[in-house]
């Protein structure tokens, strides 16, 4: 019997001995497998032609590594647990908050109530704008950020228009421009929303944000 053979007869655990807390029964598992196959082995070989040793001993360190292997993947996954709990228990604490994720979104209340915004430059820009447009794409105000630096940055709308008189109550989209030296350079939008509730998918943590809107915990680019 080669190693080959010994490798397929042992095959995977039963189902259930990956699971949290049965790294030994998989283990224990495995063992009882391969003595039972080496001793079957060594009670039918040939008298005149046994077993090396080298075969023997390549066997005997299949099983360990087979073991080990299983014994590390309990440990990951015990630690990848873990980890997760700690994002979840993280991430509850931005309930109540506002935070900063990719979108060009912007909500007037009619009142003259200031928003907040965001950019995302891919570069350091001397010259940055954000246009405001409304639901029938006209413009309503342009503001003018100067230079900025690279990365993530915010912004204020004062909630009026570029005559000076309060924009209507509703839904408004941004877009922004940015330049270096006559340039362009990359800006992503980033809009403003308040953090709802916290929950695991998937493995993956997730934030519910007003409106409905759920984003990945690491989605997240600012917390105002």
């Amino acid at each position: 019997m080669t190693t080959t053979d010994i490798s397929s007869l042992l095959g995977a655990p039963r189902a259930g001995a990956g699971s949290a807390g049965s790294a030994k029964d998989a283990a224990r598992e495995l063992n009882d497998r391969f003595l039972k196959l080496l001793v079957t082995q060594l009670k039918n070989q040939d008298p005149m032609n046994p077993m090396d040793n080298a075969q023997f001993t390549s066997q005997m360190a299949q099983i360990n590594t087979v073991t080990g292997i299983n014994t590390l993947n309990e440990t990951v996954n015990g630690l990848l647990q873990q980890f997760g709990a700690l994002e979840a228990l993280q991430a509850a604490q931005l309930t109540g908050r506002s935070v900063l994720v990719t979108g060009n979104r912007l909500t007037a209340d009619g009142k003259g109530t200031a928003v907040a915004g965001g950019v995302n430059l891919a570069a350091p820009a001397d010259k940055v704008t954000v246009e405001i447009i409304d639901a029938n794409g006209n413009p309503v105000r342009s503001i003018a950020l100067g230079a900025s630096a690279a990365g993530v940055s915010r912004f204020t709308w004062d909630g009026k228009t570029d005559a000076g008189t309060d924009a209507p109550a509703g839904s408004y989209s941004f877009t922004v421009k940015a330049s270096s030296a006559g340039a362009e350079v990359g800006a992503t939008e980033l809009m403003a929303r308040t953090v709802e509730a916290v929950t695991r998918e998937n493995g993956s943590t997730q934030l519910v944000l007003a409106g409905g809107i759920r984003v990945a915990y690491g989605d997240v680019k600012q917390i105002l």
